[in-house]
């Protein structure tokens, strides 16, 4: 891929997704495969007067570290990451895996004592990217690992992010404050709403989001993103939902999941595919219940690669999340997940808020 995509890919995280100021500390994070991106992320935050910490890891180095780390190695927490958690005005992760999955998941011992040391941190990022004293975005550099769980080739895939990143365009700035402004009024209408209403051929569910907060995620903490999302109440989710894309959660593909809700929580499932990892997730406290509602509004992308950071943007889709709530939209519901599921509103869905419709095969009414 040309340097004039890296130089306006850079320009958009460092300008817009970030908005790094004089002064402010950048961290960015990802892989060696990156290098080429990183290196303009890295010139582009200088321009901006930042100061930039890279941490970049290289082929099967978490394989490694989860085989041979001892006790000592695994507490240790790295002074960087302990550093741009409590302290850093940024933070940018560019996702760049060389393989699929995660070795983490192989050694359980071993990742819960990694977790538990790095604990206080993680509260710390959480709490800080919700109260926004931490910018934060999450973006994605192409690599054959995720080009070939997409089906497609690494070119191929290269021209799909691009694509939904708006890269292409004269001023991919530009795009995304369109973006904003175009959400901004169906976030404004949701937040005077009490009760949603999914409908189509196999869905039939209804939740209040009363008191709670949607937001509208316009490429500051994701890129690409196109979505408006909330918390609903949790007790208040009731019927039944089909989810006819399909998701990946944790290394494992699942297809044709539904779902039947009442009081909030889930009393039964069924998937085509991957029901028994269903059957494990549903064991974990809090996964029961809903931690986000939202409506992919991100119409450059048309068809699902299974990814969430693209697939949940898919513009005429809506989602929900089972476990961890965001507390930003006023949430209660806690859980040690948080997994998207994702389904089509193009054929015949409607969305109608207190009973008035405002949606319809995928497009809005209202604006």
């Amino acid at each position: 891929m040309s340097l004039a995509i890296y130089e306006k890919y850079a320009k958009l995280l460092v300008q817009y997704c970030v908005n790094l100021q004089e002064g402010q500390k950048l961290w960015v994070q990802s892989s060696t495969l990156a290098e080429p991106l990183v290196k303009e992320i890295y010139r582009e935050a200088l321009k901006s007067g930042g100061i930039v910490f890279c941490s970049m890891d290289f082929k099967d180095q978490q394989q490694i570290f989860m085989e041979e780390a001892s006790h000592h190695a695994l507490s240790y927490v790295d002074p960087l990451y302990a550093e741009a958690m409590e302290n850093f005005d940024a933070y940018i992760f560019v996702r760049a895996p060389f393989a699929s999955g995660s070795s983490v998941n192989h050694f359980p011992e071993k990742s819960k004592l990694y977790q538990e040391a790095r604990l206080k941190y993680a509260k710390s990022y959480s709490a800080r990217t919700a109260s926004l004293a931490m910018k934060r975005n999450l973006c994605e550099f192409p690599t054959e690992a995720h080009a070939k769980n997409a089906g497609l080739t690494l070119e191929e895939y290269a021209q799909f992010i691009y694509h939904s990143c708006g890269l292409f365009e004269e001023d991919p700035i530009q795009r995304w404050k369109k973006q904003h402004d175009f959400q901004k009024g169906i976030v404004s209408y949701l937040n005077q709403a009490d009760q949603i209403h999914y409908k189509s051929e196999k869905i039939d569910l209804k939740f209040s989001t009363k008191g709670r907060i949607w937001i509208n995620s316009d490429g500051k903490t994701n890129m690409p993103s196109g979505e408006v999302y909330s918390a609903p109440i949790e007790d208040s989710v009731e019927g039944v939902i089909h989810f006819d894309i399909p998701s990946m959660y944790q290394g494992q593909e699942v297809e044709g999941i539904t779902l039947w809700i009442q009081n909030g929580q889930v009393e039964k499932w069924e998937a085509k595919k991957g029901k028994e990892l269903l059957d494990r997730i549903f064991q974990i406290p809090g996964a029961r219940y809903f931690g986000e509602v939202a409506i992919g509004t991100n119409y450059q992308i048309q068809k699902p690669v299974r990814n969430i950071l693209f697939d949940e943007k898919i513009g005429g889709t809506v989602h929900l999340a089972i476990g961890q709530t965001y507390y930003q939209c006023g949430g209660k519901n806690e859980s040690s997940i948080h997994w998207d599921m994702i389904a089509d509103m193009t054929q015949g869905g409607e969305i109608f808020a207190d009973g008035e419709k405002i949606y319809q095969n995928g497009n809005f009414l209202i604006v």
